[in-house]
């Protein structure tokens, strides 16, 4: 085990309880989106999956350096998001499945989960769609001289949709807490960046709106962490927006199904060299305060948590169709019903 100056600076900067909630997380994350994947197959889930395996370190390392009452927006690819801001497992297994107990009473599916009490907006389906809603939430925020602060996710595709940068433009001219959070995978669906944008680093971006644009290795969950935590501090400095540009990888197809024909095995595997959660797991080890068998047993927790999400969700029962506009207009007297 390592015992000199890396060792002794994860002691000093990080506490115990953070960098074991950060494996926990992200062991969860991959854990839920494999075992979505099994339980479709099985016939439990309805439609698509899109899973961000191989993603990790980008939910985990965001939603940490949060506070409870800042807020995000997700995308199409986003139960990573979701658990990563505090989502339960069981609630969005159950929406998975199409079950009255979901997080929208099984009528959003895997791509519209939202809980408002954990500061998850919502996920979108649309790409980009997310992007102007969290600068809406930071623009509320400056307003009533809040210090929150609102992140949208994206992948690298959405960077080139009109959304992003009038989104961007806005926030720039008004210095909005918002922090614009790139997932760059490499692909938007199945076409390679290279084919659609030109330029390698999409967060050189930022410096057309007037604000930093910062590029980490994605697979790193602590420098997410750090990256996000100085974009934090900004913003509530009354500075402005952020883009994150995280580098990262999704070992699975856009969907599940997908044949992934636009992309080889070399490739994959390369990327999965640099698995986030192996990477972190080696990282506490050698910090001396983890040992293999407190990751053991804390994988072991995750387990046993999604045995119990996927139970409650196979047991749940489904809407009825008598309910099925519940929640679609607002009640102008005590505000919307779901």
């Amino acid at each position: 085990m390592q015992t000199g100056p890396e060792a002794k600076f994860y002691k000093e900067r990080y506490t115990p309880e953070l960098l074991g909630e950060m494996y926990r997380r992200m062991t969860l994350v991959r854990e839920f989106e494999l075992r979505a994947i099994e339980e479709r197959r099985g016939g439990l889930i309805p439609g698509f999956i899109h899973s961000c395996v191989g993603q990790e370190a980008t939910a985990v390392g965001v939603c940490l350096a949060l506070t409870a009452e800042d807020v995000i927006t997700s995308t199409h690819r986003g139960h990573g998001h979701l658990i990563g801001k505090g989502g339960d497992p069981k609630y969005m297994m159950a929406e998975l499945a199409a079950r009255s107990p979901g997080y929208c009473k099984g009528r959003g599916g895997s791509l519209h989960i939202a809980d408002f009490s954990l500061g998850i907006l919502g996920a979108n389906g649309i790409v980009g769609g997310g992007i102007p809603m969290a600068t809406g939430a930071a623009l509320g925020f400056q307003m009533r001289k809040e210090k929150r602060v609102a992140v949208a996710f994206f992948g690298d595709g959405a960077s080139n949709e009109g959304s992003f940068h009038e989104a961007a433009n806005q926030a720039g001219v008004w210095k909005l807490p918002v922090i614009f959070f790139c997932e760059n995978n490499l692909y938007g669906e199945g076409t390679a960046m290279h084919r659609c944008t030109p330029i390698d680093d999409l967060a050189i971006r930022a410096q057309s709106y007037g604000f930093p644009g910062v590029i980490v290795d994605g697979n790193d969950v602590l420098a997410v962490y750090e990256a996000v935590k100085e974009a934090v501090e900004r913003a509530n400095r009354g500075e402005g927006p952020t883009f994150i540009e995280a580098k990262t990888y999704r070992y699975r197809g856009h969907y599940e199904g997908d044949p992934q024909v636009y992309r080889t095995q070399e490739e994959i595997h390369s990327w999965q060299k640099k698995d986030p959660i192996d990477r972190f797991k080696q990282k506490l080890i050698e910090s001396n305060l983890f040992d293999d068998g407190d990751l053991e047993e804390l994988q072991g927790s995750v387990i046993v948590q999604l045995d119990a999400a996927v139970a409650f969700a196979a047991s749940a029962e489904k809407p009825v169709a008598d309910e099925a506009m519940a929640g679609v207009y607002a009640d102008t007297h005590n505000g919307l019903v779901f």
